[in-house]
């Protein structure tokens, strides 16, 4: 049985599993979860491969965790439904690109062809992004307008990765930012479809 935990074991276990989880990450976004080893990743952290079996079990269970880590649609959904288009156009095209929302893009993308990984993207992809979103949109056809949100901001994300600016002037962009905050808020308020 292992000793119990002092105060200064406790700060270095949540230190060791932080800095394994930004690993974890780094390597999932670069390399997929195919091709992602847990000795690279415990070499990442500078720390033993053994105790990502300790904190996490295998390369699922901390590929999960890496997902269930990651930002969430929450911090976008308020009580204010009317401005969300304008919350998130913002967000899509004009604040810098987080790093953690781009590695978490990047992980689901370069890790969506595998069958190990699929799973937990699916599962994470429900229940961290759809089933809030959709509570939130409320209406019988909640699920479809949350998937027609989804692929608008899947789509503008990708663009602007490939094209940070989105290869127009700051005028043009930010006409760009109102169409698009505009086109959300139409599904947002079911204008898209039947409430």
């Amino acid at each position: 049985m292992a000793p119990p935990l002092t105060p200064s074991r406790a700060r270095n276990a949540a230190a060791t599993r932080a800095a394994i989880l930004q690993a974890a990450r780094r390597r999932f976004a670069r390399e997929g979860y195919d091709q992602t080893g847990l000795r690279e990743v415990a070499a990442d952290a500078g720390v033993d491969a053994a105790l990502i079996s300790r904190y996490f079990g295998g390369k699922e269970e901390l590929f999960a965790e890496v997902l269930a880590c990651a930002p969430q649609i929450s911090e976008f959904l308020d009580d204010d439904k009317a401005g969300f288009g304008e919350r998130m156009a913002r967000t899509l095209a004009v604040e810098p690109l987080s790093e953690d929302k781009l590695e978490s893009f990047l992980i689901m993308l370069t890790s969506a062809s595998s069958p190990r990984a699929s799973d937990a993207i699916q599962r994470h992809s429900r229940e961290a992004f759809y089933r809030p979103l959709e509570a939130w949109l409320g209406g019988r056809n909640a699920p479809v307008r949350a998937r027609i949100l989804s692929c608008l901001m899947l789509g503008a994300t990708m663009n602007r990765m490939m094209h940070e600016d989105y290869l127009l002037d700051e005028t043009a962009r930010a006409e760009l930012c109102e169409e698009l905050a505009r086109t959300l808020n139409w599904y947002v308020t079911g204008g898209g479809a039947q409430a």
